[in-house]
This record gives structure tokens, sequence and C-alpha cells, in this order.
């Protein structure tokens, strides 16, 4: 934000459940996001989308502060934390609380979808790229979604093609929505091979490699997005993840996690946006009193208290529960996102509503003040869509419900 504004978090809601490791990330995160990414948020938040604009110098601070090795055991040059999922959520809340475009690139797409995914790679890839995750030195990018598919990531959707060569595969097709790809020096890619999915590493300066443009969205400005084509691509064997054929599992339990992590990045917008509007309230007079006196707003702000206290537990609980390989993980991580996403939208939109022209405006030109809810209302809409549509989610907790041969 571009002026001090008060965590309303640090009084309504209490950390009183969480491990003491877990406070302690909270607190390092808050203190490194305030420093090196509060500064700058304004211009990642509202610059369009370019190579030149990618966070480059955050990806080295991030990993020199110790922060990409969260999620990651000793073994893997990690941090070995007990409860690593439970840290690296409560990260990204901090984070996205600032920008969510650099909680998406540079946590949620580097940490949970390539890192996760890492986790199950072949021995030598591991022992070559974790120490440089963690250290900021490389940039990952996780490749699922096509022109044609989704949603549905089916074997007949599917359109990306590896074949069978001496010494690995030969991949051809397109990708498109891939955040990181143009800065990216790998990527998971998930194919089609033998009427299966398989899921592949890929060297993002192979020959047959090509990135287009960054694509120019909505919000997210600092998440660079972009199609991605193979023509023709050699990937050795060293470079498949896990075994052939098991691609579309390897690809949804990254997935699964990371909509976590969309929920908690939910919560860190609705957040932020939250307290931007109860100070706001609480300053403004309209009709000579305070809008925090008018009872309409109390209600709305004391419900919107509420579901914010609903939608943190219920992501800690998910984070909880991946980290000790609860059986109900896969339905609180799809409740995870669907309440906090949803709820970012909701707070940010009567934020603005209640600040009038100050919620509207980014940029005042009489005073050179910047404003921070346009960018949140803008960037809020893409986790009901992204790592599973919304629809997707219900359907999950359906399916959960009712079970698969009713629902689907």
């Amino acid at each position: 934000m571009t002026q001090e504004i008060q965590r309303l978090s640090d009084r309504l809601y209490d950390d009183m459940w969480l491990p003491a490791e877990t406070i302690e990330v909270r607190q390092q995160v808050r203190q490194f996001v305030q420093k090196e990414v509060a500064p700058i948020a304004h211009e990642l938040n509202n610059t369009p989308e370019s190579l030149d604009a990618f966070p480059w110098p955050l990806v080295k601070k991030f990993g020199e502060a110790g922060l990409f090795k969260i999620p990651f055991s000793r073994e893997e040059s990690g941090a070995g934390l007990e409860y690593p999922t439970l840290a690296t959520m409560v990260m990204l809340e901090e984070t996205a609380y600032v920008s969510s475009g650099v909680a998406a690139a540079l946590v949620d797409v580097q940490l949970i979808l390539f890192g996760h995914t890492l986790q199950h790679a072949g021995p030598a890839v591991k022992h070559r790229l974790f120490p440089a995750l963690c250290a900021g030195d490389m940039v990952g990018a996780f490749a699922t979604s096509e022109p044609a598919a989704s949603t549905d990531l089916s074997v007949t959707a599917l359109q990306t093609e590896a074949k069978r060569v001496e010494g690995g595969y030969c991949l051809s097709g397109q990708k498109r929505w891939i955040t990181n790809s143009p800065v990216a020096h790998y990527m998971f890619v998930l194919c089609k091979l033998d009427q299966s999915m398989t899921m592949l590493m890929v060297d993002m300066k192979a020959d047959g490699v090509k990135v287009g443009a960054p694509d120019k969205k909505m919000g997210n400005h600092s998440q660079l997005t972009a199609d991605v084509y193979f023509d023709n691509v050699f990937v050795p064997s060293e470079n498949l993840v896990g075994e052939e054929g098991k691609g579309l599992k390897a690809a949804l339990t990254s997935l699964t996690l990371g909509r976590v992590g969309i929920g908690a990045c939910g919560v860190g917008m609705a957040q932020a946006a939250f307290d931007f509007a109860v100070d706001y309230m609480q300053k403004r007079s309209v009709f000579g009193k305070p809008l925090a006196n008018y009872q309409y707003w109390q209600f709305r702000f004391a419900d919107y208290a509420t579901q914010l206290e609903n939608a943190r537990n219920l992501y800690i609980k998910a984070a909880i529960a991946h980290d000790k390989r609860r059986p109900t993980v896969a339905t609180q991580c799809a409740m995870a996102k669907l309440i906090g996403s949803s709820l970012a939208g909701d707070v940010a939109r009567d934020a603005i509503q209640v600040c009038g022209g100050y919620g509207f405006v980014k940029e005042l030109a009489a005073t050179g003040q910047r404003f921070p809810l346009e960018a949140i209302y803008r960037d809020s809409k893409i986790g009901e869509i992204y790592e599973g549509a919304n629809e997707i989610q219900r359907l999950l907790v359906a399916r959960s419900i009712f079970g698969k041969d009713a629902v689907g």
C-alpha cells in the first residue's frame, strides 16, 4: 500500500492455533514484504506486462532472505520446517496483501506448482535444481493448459504430444496461459504419450522451444503469462517426472495444493481491501458524521470480518491437513480456494463502493496520491478462474458429499 494502514487482522484474528515456527514465518515474510515489495507495489500492480517489467531483483531477494526455502526439506536445500505447507500459505497471504501478482508468480507458481512437482522428479534433476530454486537463481514454470484444454485436462482434449526417441522423448505442441514462461529456465509440461498423460521437464533453452510475447491481462500484471510452442523438442529421459502415464496425477497433486494458495492469496487481498476501507470510513464524514457511524456499513464489514476469519481458518486447516497427510485434504483445498478467492472480489467491490472516487482511482493527479483498491479488484478476479475454476471446486465438494457416481 502507498500509505500506512492499520493491520486489522492483528486485532481481530488470533494466531493462537498456529505453531511457533509458522508465526515466526509470518513475521519474517511481513517484514520482508514491507521492506522489499511494498515500496514498488504500485508499479508492479499497474505496469503493463512486458519482459522488462518482470521483477528479477525480487526473485534474488526472496532467495537471499531464505523465503524460497520455506516449502522444502533440508535434503532439498530447504528450511526443513515441520509444517512447510502451512508456512508457504501464510507467506502467500502476506505477499498478496501487497501484491497478488508477485504472490502468484514468485510463490504459488515458483514454489508450489513448479517446486512441488520438482519433488517428484528424478534424483539427478532434483540434485541440480533445488539449490538454484531455493537460492533465487532460477525461475520455474508449470504448463498444463492449452488453447482447447484448461478445465478439461483429459487425454482427448490435450494436444501437446511426446513420442519416444533414443535417449528420451520428442515433444511437440502448444501451451497457453503459462505463468513465468517468458522468463523461466525450466518448465514442467503435461503431455500426451500413447493415449495417456505424462509429465516432462523441459529446458526452456532447448532447440525448438519458442515463447510468445506476454499476454496483456486485466490484472496480476507482474505475473507474466504467454503461449509456449514446442517443435520437436528433445527431452532427455532423466527429465521424466515419476512414471510414464502418471502425468495427470502429478499435475493434479500440485494443482490441488495450489488451490490452497489461491485461497490464501484471496485472504491477503480481501484483508488489504478491508483495512483500507475501514481506515477510510473512520476518517471520512458524510452528512456530519463518519461513514463508520452508519449501521449499513457497520453490519456489512462485520460480516466481512467474520468471513475473513472463516476463510483464513479454512486455508490454514487445509494446509495443516496436507502437512499431516489427512484423508480429507482434497475437499478442504477446494473449499479454501472457493471461499478465499470469492471473498477477495466481494470485499474489494464494497470497499470501492464505500470509498467512492478514492476507491475507483489508482492515482490522483492533483496530489500524486496512489490508491490500492482498483488494482486489488482487478487482481482478485483471476483467483475465481485459474488452477481450477470455482465451478470445478463446487463439483469437487459435491462429489465428496454425493459420491462420484452421482456427480461424475
